[in-house]
C-alpha cells in the first residue's frame, strides 16, 4: 500500500505539498497540484478517509434528504448541490424521504450515525420538536420549504411574489373566475403561494369561492382529483393556477379525460418549469424556479456554517441566513383571455352546425 511519501517521491515534491493537495489548500501552486494528482493516478492512490476524518474530526461528507426523488424539480437542485460540494472537496449522501416524515427521521438518524458534517434538508412536516433535535446534532440548511415558525438557515424561492405575479398575469388577461390547486399549507412554499394568489385577487376585488380553492399535496394524483372537482362545477373557473409541476400533470390528465380543451375552455398556469413544458400541447405557461442556483447556494450556506462551527463551535446564537430567490414567469400557450375562449367556442359551434 502506497503512502503520501511515495506520492511525494514520484511527484518530486515535499510531503507537505502532497498533504496540502489532499487537504485542498489554496496555497499550493496549480503546477504542483497537477504533478501530485498525476502521481496519485499513476500509483492508484486513494486516501484513507476514515483515518483522515478521525484525525481532523471532519468527514468532508454532507447528507441531503429530499422529499421526492421522482420530482424533476429536485434534479437540478441536487446538481447544484453536488457541483458546489465537489468544488470544495465534499461528498454528498443523497436520501429520498418520499414525503414520509417517519422515513425522513430514519434517514436523519442514519446520517448522524455516519458522522456527516452537516445536512441539507427538504422537510416533509412541521414537527418543531424534531427540528430542535436536528439542530443539536449537526449544522443544517433547509431547502425549498420550511415548517411554519422555523427560525434556522434556509433557501427557497420567493413563493409569495412568484404566485402574485403569475396570478396578475391571469387577471391582466381578463380572468375573474380563477381556481387554485394548492400544496401542503403547513409548509412555507404551499402557504406562501396561496397567500400571493389571494393578494393579487384582493387587489382587483376578484372573489375566490370556496369551491375554487382545492387543496392538494404536491402529488400527481391530487392534481388530477382537484382538477376533476374544479371542471365539474356548475360554473367552472376560466383559469386554474396549479401550485407545482406534478399536480399540473395530474390536472392536465383530468382535462384530457373530461375532453376539456386548454386554453379554449380553461387557461392553465403551473408552478415549476420542467424540460418538457415547452413540448406540451399547448405549451405550458409556468413559473420557473431557479433550481440549480437554489442547490448551489444551499451548499454555500452550509459550508459557511461548517467553517463557523469549526472556528466557534455550534451555538444557539449563530447568525441565521435566509435567502429567497426570484422566480421567472414564462408565458406560453396555455393561458389566454376568456374573451378569446368565448370566440373559440363560438367558432367551434359554428363549424359543428355547418358540418
Amino acid at each position: 500500500m502506497y503512502t503520501i511519501r511515495d506520492i511525494a517521491r514520484l511527484a518530486a515534491v515535499s510531503v507537505a505539498t502532497v498533504s496540502g493537495v489532499l487537504n485542498n489548500k489554496p496555497t499550493v501552486k496549480p503546477a504542483l497540484v497537477d504533478r501530485v494528482k498525476k502521481a496519485m493516478d499513476a500509483l492508484d492512490y486513494h486516501p484513507d478517509q476514515v483515518a483522515r476524518s478521525l484525525r481532523v474530526r471532519r468527514t468532508c461528507t454532507v447528507g441531503m434528504v429530499i422529499a421526492d426523488v421522482t420530482n424533476p424539480f429536485f434534479t437540478d437542485v441536487i446538481r447544484g448541490v453536488e457541483k458546489e460540494a465537489q468544488s470544495n472537496g465534499y461528498s454528498v449522501i443523497l436520501c429520498d424521504s418520499n414525503e414520509d416524515p417517519t422515513l425522513e427521521r430514519n434517514y436523519l438518524s442514519m446520517l448522524f450515525s455516519r458522522r456527516v458534517d452537516g445536512v441539507l434538508l427538504v422537510p416533509t412536516s412541521s414537527t418543531s420538536a424534531q427540528e430542535s433535535r436536528i439542530h443539536k446534532r449537526f449544522p443544517i440548511v433547509l431547502i425549498d420549504r420550511v415548517p411554519l415558525g422555523f427560525t434556522g438557515d434556509a433557501i427557497m424561492t420567493d413563493n409569495f411574489s412568484a404566485a402574485y405575479d403569475g396570478t396578475r398575469h391571469l387577471i391582466d388577461l381578463g380572468h375573474r373566475q380563477i381556481g387554485i390547486i394548492t400544496g401542503h399549507l403547513n409548509l412555507s412554499n404551499g402557504l406562501d403561494r396561496l397567500e400571493g394568489f389571494r393578494k393579487a385577487l384582493q387587489e382587483e376585488n376578484v372573489a375566490l369561492p370556496d369551491k375554487y380553492l382545492q387543496q392538494g399535496d404536491f402529488q400527481l394524483e391530487s392534481g388530477y382529483r382537484c382538477g376533476l372537482k374544479l371542471m365539474q362545477l356548475p360554473i367552472p373557473p376560466t383559469a386554474i393556477f396549479s401550485c407545482n409541476n406534478k399536480m399540473t400533470l395530474g390536472l392536465m390528465r383530468a382535462l384530457g379525460e373530461l375532453h376539456v380543451h386548454c386554453p379554449e375552455a380553461v387557461s392553465i398556469l403551473g408552478f415549476d418549469d420542467f424540460e418538457w413544458s415547452a413540448y406540451f400541447t399547448p405549451r405550458l405557461t409556468t413559473i420557473a424556479q431557479p433550481t440549480y442556483e437554489m442547490g448551489r447556494q444551499a451548499m454555500q450556506i452550509l459550508l459557511r456554517k461548517l467553517q463557523s462551527t469549526k472556528n466557534d463551535g455550534l451555538s444557539e446564537g449563530s447568525r441565521v441566513t435566509v435567502v429567497k430567490l426570484k422566480a421567472e414567469l414564462r408565458v406560453r400557450d396555455s393561458t389566454t383571455s376568456p374573451a378569446t375562449r368565448r370566440d373559440m367556442q363560438k367558432e367551434n359551434a359554428a363549424i359543428e352546425i355547418i358540418n
